[in-house]
């Protein structure tokens, strides 16, 4: 019996082939579960539905900008009438305006600041306010976070003060959940080439220093965080909330 047989999920963040998004989207209908996508704007559009398109001609897709209450709205009520309930969700969001990401922290102006926080960090609370009427049966949320929420990524800045307040929210969205059974995870993947990680400064630099510094001497791989991916999905992640999950080959663990 496949691992996620008879699970019903929506996944945010798809971008392109390369993104983690897809990644973990791939795993879950591997494993067995029926999924819907959202697309972020015009300009992403194309990219997602080719790629939805492989799951079957059927598969749901749906325009969400997720600092806009009425499209998330909209993308549970459109997914809860197709399906009736669901029990998978995956947050795979997070923007700062480029600026933001380069020079120093100490220059974050006003707004870079607030629209991290709404695209990055809120939205995992807008999303799951939603879809929680329809996980009836229980469910898994996981979202994507990074070691810059914990420590000094040099030009993540804001991303990383970002990320520490998506890391939170999961913990005070595992508390508020748990009693319906819904559990609600962080992985904190290693350096990755996707889209978003190339507006970051010296991005190429880091994919080199993990390499050289992390335990297994190599740079995750996008199936490896997948299978992370469907893990915390499975009912063999049933004991697993609040957690933040790190898959970077093992750079979390070093101290120098």
């Amino acid at each position: 019996m496949s691992l996620l047989a008879g699970k019903i999920g929506i996944v945010f963040g798809v971008a392109n082939k390369r993104s983690i998004a897809w990644a973990i989207a791939q795993a879950w209908h591997e494993a067995g579960a029926m999924l819907a996508f959202t697309y972020q704007g015009e300009r992403l559009r194309e990219n997602v539905e080719e790629l939805a398109s492989t799951f079957g001609a059927d598969t749901l897709i749906l325009p969400c900008d997720v600092t806009r209450d009425e499209e998330i709205e909209r993308v549970f009520a459109v997914a809860g009438e197709k399906f009736g309930k669901l029990h998978l969700l995956l947050h795979s969001v997070a923007f700062a305006p480029r600026a933001a990401l380069e020079g120093r922290f100490l220059d974050t102006s006003r707004e870079a600041f607030r629209v991290a926080h709404d695209v990055s960090a809120y939205s995992l609370v807008a999303l799951s306010r939603h879809a929680v009427p329809w996980m009836t049966e229980g469910g898994s949320i996981v979202a994507m976070t990074y070691y810059g929420a914990k420590k000094v990524v040099p030009h993540y800045n804001v991303m990383g003060v970002a990320k520490a307040a998506l890391e939170a929210s999961t913990r005070y969205l595992a508390y508020d959940l748990g009693p319906q059974k819904i559990r609600v995870n962080c992985i904190s993947a290693g350096p990755v080439n996707t889209l978003a990680a190339r507006g970051i400064s010296g991005f190429g630099e880091m994919l080199k220093h993990y390499e050289a510094h992390a335990p297994l001497k190599r740079n995750v791989l996008p199936d490896e965080l997948g299978a992370t991916g469907a893990f915390l999905a499975s009912d063999g992640a049933a004991a697993i909330t609040g957690q933040v999950l790190y898959v970077d080959c093992g750079y979390q663990i070093m101290g120098m």
